[in-house]
This record gives C-alpha cells, sequence and structure tokens, in this order.
C-alpha cells in the first residue's frame, strides 16, 4: 500500500494541461487553415451544451470529492474511493467531462483540427493518467476499489 511521498499514482501531467495542449494546438492550425465541423448554426449550440454538461459534470464531480474528504487532484494521495454521484456512472467522471468540454470547444470554434488531435490527448490520459491512477487505487485499497471497478465502467 502506498503511503508517504509515493503515496500517490504518478501521472505523467496535471490532466487539463494533456488536454489544453492539443486543444490549443487545434485552434492554433484553425487561424491558418479553417476546416469547419459543420455549420456552425448547429455546431455553436451542439457545443455549448456539451461544455454546460461538462461543467455540471464536473460540479457533481468535485461535491463528491469534497464529500469524500479525498483530494482531487492526482498528485495528493487518495484518502476514499467514491461510489456515488457521477462515479456510479464512470469512474473518471472529470475526464468524461474534460473530453466533453474540449469537444464543445471545438466545435464552439467550428474547427476539425482540435477533434483529430483529440485521439492523442485521450491516449496520453490513458496511458500517463487512468493506467496509473488505476495501479495506484489496486495497491492501495486492494478488494474494495477492485469490486467498485468491476461494477462501473471506466469511460461511459
Amino acid at each position: 500500500m502506498p503511503r508517504g511521498r509515493n503515496d500517490t499514482p504518478g501521472v505523467i501531467a496535471p490532466p487539463p494541461l494533456i488536454y489544453a495542449v492539443p486543444l490549443a494546438i487545434g485552434l492554433y492550425f484553425n487561424r491558418s487553415n479553417p476546416l469547419p465541423v459543420m455549420p456552425r448554426r448547429f455546431a455553436v449550440p451542439i457545443g455549448s451544451a456539451l461544455v454546460l454538461a461538462a461543467v455540471i459534470l464536473s460540479i457533481a464531480a468535485a461535491i463528491q470529492f469534497r464529500r469524500a474528504r479525498t483530494a482531487m487532484m492526482p498528485y495528493k494521495p487518495t484518502t476514499a474511493i467514491i461510489e456515488s454521484g457521477p462515479f456510479g456512472m464512470t469512474r473518471n467522471p472529470l475526464y468524461v467531462g474534460m473530453t466533453m468540454a474540449y469537444v464543445g470547444i471545438a466545435l464552439i470554434a467550428d474547427t476539425v483540427w482540435p477533434l483529430l488531435l483529440l485521439p492523442l490527448a485521450l491516449l496520453m490520459m490513458h496511458r500517463g493518467v487512468i493506467e496509473r491512477e488505476e495501479h495506484y487505487l489496486e495497491q492501495k485499497f486492494g478488494d474494495p476499489y477492485l469490486r467498485y471497478k468491476s461494477r462501473v465502467r471506466r469511460w461511459l
């Protein structure tokens, strides 16, 4: 069971940064080479709805972290397995929310470039964050986490 200085999952970078970099690169590419996703009259409302849903999901997840009195940031020790609220539907509601916000922002900007880079962000999240967090939680909590993991999907 991890303790002390090593009582963290050792993620490669802050998850918001993993999403922000490819999103920013995609938005930058769009400046010189616009490549729309769909007509703006559809893209903006759909993108706005996704961003709003992402904010609501993230707030709901943050409330659960606070109720459980455990760290939301992966650089601090986890003290509890959260199974209520959005954690009953996905083991990673914050990452689902970040993905929704990413897609929503790309739609609001009406550009396909960030969407082409999204698989890179998701691969980095999977390998550099989620796999490490899951290993950490398995080591720290054992069977209770494994049971939760078997009941609740990683994404949706």
